[in-house]
């Protein structure tokens, strides 16, 4: 049974179907199509904390599916503007599990994370597995990956 480890950056995912669909992303879904006959290393769905109670909601409902949430301060700055980026723990933890996984799936669209998947695809002969919507996803990054996969109504809340 191959080993899989699951990275999905909510931020990017939420925005991305919301635009394109106008629609939410299933996550159950998306965790039954990648664990299947698959053995779970490790799950992080990566978000901001605005400690709303909608938000607690969701993110227990990420957890009953059964990944590990993973939350960062929202952070509203003066100008209007907002960070709650997780590029870089993301990061992390994709090359500390890269060596005890066969496959990294990674769902997002941002083109910041070609060299990483093409440097833990090199290093640990991984295989590389990239959701995301298929307009908003950087295509530096759909070709890093070894198999890119086009987000979908199959992958939607109806």
């Amino acid at each position: 049974m191959k080993r899989v480890s699951i990275f999905i950056d909510v931020q990017n995912i939420y925005y991305t179907t919301k635009q394109i669909f106008k629609s939410n992303f299933d996550y159950n879904k998306f965790w039954k199509k990648t664990t299947n006959d698959r053995e779970v290393v490790a799950a992080f769905a990566y978000t901001t904390n605005r400690n709303d109670t909608k938000q607690i909601q969701f993110q227990n409902i990420l957890r009953g599916i059964g990944f590990e949430v993973k939350l960062k301060p929202f952070i509203s700055r003066n100008d209007g503007s907002s960070k709650g980026d997780w590029d870089v723990g993301i990061t992390i933890d994709i090359m500390d599990y890269a060596p005890t996984s066969d496959i990294i799936v990674l769902a997002s669209g941002d083109g910041d994370f070609d060299l990483l998947l093409k440097r833990v695809i090199s290093k640990n002969k991984v295989f590389a597995e990239v959701y995301g919507v298929e307009e908003l996803t950087a295509n530096s990054l759909k070709k890093s990956a070894s198999k890119f996969y086009k987000i979908d109504n199959s992958l939607l809340l109806k």
